[in-house]
């Protein structure tokens, strides 16, 4: 199979506020809340697709992040992911995270990235090992917009296009 072309729009995004936890002693995110963040923009996206299974065969291979400005306690943060390649095998995603105007500050992207899943089988006993995506997930991923059913995607804005 050759590598399809993603569904226009077909992203995920994950709305929250910099808690606590995700911060240092200076009231700063710690750099491993980008990589939650991004999870659950993708969780998103695949709940939105009826992709349920997606998770547990789906293990991250590659990850890049570039980290652009900091993230303080208090403050919201949108997080979008977009499919951007499926192969055989794996899928490619873009990621962006924002940092909403706070305490005088202006909306900055707080980092970017890509990260490529892999499709493995579901008997783990021998390695993971890849195997091709199921037909039906390739087809929710690369299929038109729908305007009825379960939604696939979000709009994330003008201003938080992956472009």
């Amino acid at each position: 199979m050759t590598a399809a072309p993603p569904a226009a729009h077909a992203v995920g995004v994950h709305r929250t506020r910099i808690e606590w936890i995700d911060t240092d002693a200076a009231g700063i995110y710690h750099n491993s809340t980008v990589v939650r963040f991004v999870e659950a923009a993708e969780a998103s996206l695949m709940a939105g697709l009826g992709l349920h299974g997606y998770f547990p065969v789906a293990p991250r291979v590659r990850y890049e992040v570039d980290f652009e400005s900091p993230l303080f306690f208090g403050q919201d943060v949108r997080t979008v992911v977009e499919v951007v390649r499926i192969g055989t095998s794996s899928m490619t995603f873009a990621f962006k995270v924002w940092g909403e105007e706070f305490q005088g500050r202006p909306r900055a992207r707080a980092a970017h990235g890509r990260y490529v899943t892999a499709h493995i089988g579901r008997d783990h006993a021998s390695g993971a090992v890849s195997v091709p995506w199921p037909q039906e997930w390739v087809a929710a991923l690369t299929g038109p917009v729908r305007s009825t059913g379960a939604v696939r995607s979000c709009d994330p804005g003008p201003a938080y296009s992956l472009e």
